[in-house]
């Protein structure tokens, strides 16, 4: 039985920082994307940034390119998403998400990720 759990979110001032961690299980995860995914009240959910296997490759949202960081351990079978310098817009339900990339496939779908874990809540105050 394949699981992501998220940890790390909280409440957090604008300006601040914190660092999310995906915990993997379940399977071989080798050759799998691992992507952040968030969704603010009344929004549809994001790709906020992705990693390939190797960690060679990363994708970040341009609202958090230069801020947020992914990076991850294969030998932990975990991701990471350091948030930096953040903002009240920043605020929503985190998700990690895995999959493996098909021909045509952004990574920065919703539908082209397999395994999803069950979110965590960040919130920026300002």
């Amino acid at each position: 039985q394949v699981q992501l759990v998220e940890s790390g979110g909280g409440l957090v001032q604008a300006g601040g920082s914190l660092r999310l961690s995906c915990a993997a299980s379940g399977r071989s995860f080798r050759s799998y994307y691992m992507g952040w995914f968030r969704q603010a009240p009344g929004k549809e959910r994001e790709c906020v940034a992705h990693i390939t296997w190797s960690g060679a490759n990363t994708y970040y949202a341009d609202s958090v390119k230069g801020r947020f960081t992914i990076s991850r351990d294969n030998a932990k079978n975990t991701v990471w998403l350091q948030m930096n310098s953040l903002k009240p817009e920043d605020t929503a339900v985190y998700y990690c998400a895995t999959g493996l990339r098909s021909t045509l496939a952004t990574m920065r779908r919703d539908d082209d990720y397999d395994y999803w874990g069950q979110g965590t809540q960040v919130t920026v105050s300002s």
